[in-house]
């Protein structure tokens, strides 16, 4: 299993940074994750139900044989979504191959259990399972 190249460096500057830059971090890519497009119905997406706070995920085969990810959290659930965004910008657009081959506990090594609940992070595994089936799925896997 081998960590996409994009990801990589996000995991490697989380478990570089000390605790409160992995805080404000985790904020940030949770502001940044995108809105879902007009086309992507939020009533339609799976739930993940590990998750603490209403989490929903879809994902589409582009033209091009790349995935489109697409996450719906409310704002008031910024953890979650700050996963979210960091799953959005280390993998949108990746083959399925390449989203297939991310070890599902990648995220341990970023030194996320200082800054969250395990509960969460029994979150963030279920989010990244779901979104894996839906790909192996695309893909005929």
């Amino acid at each position: 299993m081998t960590i996409p190249t994009r990801l990589k460096t996000l995991v490697e500057l989380f478990s570089a940074s000390p605790k409160q830059i992995k805080l404000q971090a985790l904020l940030d890519y949770s502001r940044r994750l995108p809105a879902l497009p007009d086309h992507i119905d939020p009533g339609a997406m799976e739930e993940v139900h590990e998750c603490v706070s209403p989490f929903f995920v879809a994902t589409e085969l582009a033209d091009d044989g790349t995935v489109r990810m697409f996450f719906h959290a409310p704002p008031e659930a910024p953890t979650t979504r700050g996963y979210a965004g960091i799953l959005a910008e280390g993998l949108d657009g990746l083959t399925p191959e390449e989203i297939l081959a991310v070890p599902n506990d990648f995220y341990t090594t970023m030194g996320l259990e200082e800054i969250v609940t395990p509960q969460r992070l029994r979150g963030m595994y279920a989010i990244l399972a779901r979104l894996k089936r839906q790909v192996a799925a695309l893909a005929g896997a």
